[in-house]
């Protein structure tokens, strides 16, 4: 059985990529759990709870029109028992997908929060003429 698209719509030409980046940003598990809101007409913030993880441990990178955040936690090591671990310490990379226009503006860590700040250029209107060749 064929799974149908929308990129199939025979309207819709030449969008297969973003067809691929919307299958690809359903693939996230839960973890770590996270926040999207709009902070201005053309801005936005996205937190993520990262509770246990230092700066270091963090990378955020930008891929084919992907925001792409990673979490790395180095093993304890066996000089530490627990008697119960409840604390998530596993690593994770969580990823959206980014319209045209919009950019990153920067990132901070806050009480086990990272906090990504984008905001979204308004797009230009572009109208051309086609000339017909006869």
């Amino acid at each position: 059985m064929t799974k149908a698209s929308f990129a199939t719509h025979p309207f819709l030409l030449g969008f297969e990529q973003l067809d691929r980046l919307v299958e690809r940003s359903t693939k996230n598990d839960g973890y770590p759990p996270y926040n999207i809101e709009q902070s201005g007409d053309n801005a936005y913030r996205i937190t993520l709870a990262v509770a246990g993880f230092a700066e270091e441990n963090l990378t955020i990178t930008i891929e084919d029109a992907q925001l792409k955040i990673a979490g790395n936690q180095l093993d304890d090591g066996p000089e530490r028992v627990f008697l119960h671990r409840g604390i998530a310490a596993r690593q994770f990379l969580r990823s959206f997908v980014l319209a045209d226009g919009v950019e990153v503006r920067g990132a901070w860590l806050e009480n086990g929060l990272l906090h990504i700040d984008l905001t979204r250029q308004q797009p230009q209107s572009v109208v051309r003429k086609i000339k017909i060749n006869g």
